[in-house]
């Protein structure tokens, strides 16, 4: 069949059906899109940590009809965005700084090239499978470790109580392994880990599916968490030299955790908007306001 047109989204709609080796793969490749269609065979398997077979059958498992196949869509890809982020630099340097300085302008370029790689990996299909297990779900338990990652896991509290989804969230590594171990069939996991590596979450999510909840990872491809979910919401970190500058990373969780609650949002259209109006009444009450101020502040 024809090479895919962009293979970074080919990649986002096959990334639940890929096993762990070609998510390792999928990772590699999202790093370095260029330096891997450059790569020969031999080094995107040592890029990736896995075996030859692995990214033969990466390529398959994505449509190309081999290696070669799949290093020709991503040369392709490179070069599209190679293109891009030349004329952002060139043009930056004729633009006058936003907000009178040039941290503010640099923020801003990072927020937006991480978000527009980022939707390149949401899959409707998955979003929808995911939303609806939230609406189905008896209770949703949201884990997040760390930095970024305890902040959308209570983002995403604030997000589902609004539209009537019990959830509670847990940071402490004890604590989660305490509730994964009273979780019942019909609950749900709802994991953030921009890395998907931390053993104590990781842990804490298979003690949840033990006991039938489940796993639903807003993650890195390849990774410990991506391997044991039961539905993994792809996210790529964009990490730069720059090291005085806060992670853009947790951008990448929050379009995925806002794509994901607007999904759960429709699929229950009534009832939402009846939750969304009870508290708009509330707030206006204790507040005043006008009608388009948010819910909340």
């Amino acid at each position: 069949m024809p090479a895919p047109v962009d293979i970074l989204s080919r990649i986002a709609e096959r990334s639940g059906q890929l096993r762990l080796a070609e998510q390792k793969v999928a990772q590699a490749i999202l790093g370095d899109v260029a330096g891997c269609a450059a790569a020969s065979i031999g080094e995107l398997a040592g890029r990736a940590g896995v075996s030859v077979a692995s990214v033969t059958r990466f390529a398959r498992a994505l449509g190309c009809r081999d290696v070669r196949d799949l290093k020709l869509a991503l040369a392709r890809a490179g070069a599209v965005g190679e293109r891009f982020l030349q004329a952002a630099a060139e043009g930056g340097q004729d633009e006058p700084a936003a907000g009178g300085t040039a941290a503010s302008r640099m923020i801003w370029r990072d927020v937006l090239q991480v978000l527009e790689i980022n939707h390149a990996l949401i899959d409707p299909a998955t979003i929808a499978d995911a939303a609806g297990r939230l609406q189905r779900a008896r209770m949703v338990y949201v884990f997040g470790m760390g930095g970024a990652s305890s902040t959308l896991a209570d983002e995403a509290r604030y997000r589902l109580f609004r539209l009537g989804c019990p959830a509670a969230t847990y940071h402490d590594a004890v604590l989660q392994r305490m509730v994964a171990a009273t979780v019942q069939k019909g609950d749900v996991v709802l994991a953030f880990s921009a890395t998907g590596n931390l053993p104590e979450l990781v842990a804490s999510c298979e003690i949840a599916k033990e006991y039938g909840a489940a796993v639903i990872a807003v993650s890195a491809l390849g990774s410990s968490l991506a391997a044991i979910a039961d539905l993994l919401l792809p996210v790529r970190t964009l990490e730069t030299d720059f090291i005085f500058k806060p992670s853009s990373s947790r951008y990448a969780m929050l379009l995925v955790l806002d794509t994901l609650v607007t999904e759960l949002a429709l699929l229950q259209k009534p009832r939402s908007q009846e939750s969304l109006r009870r508290m708009k009444v509330v707030l206006d009450a204790h507040r005043g306001g006008n009608d388009r101020e948010p819910l909340g502040d």
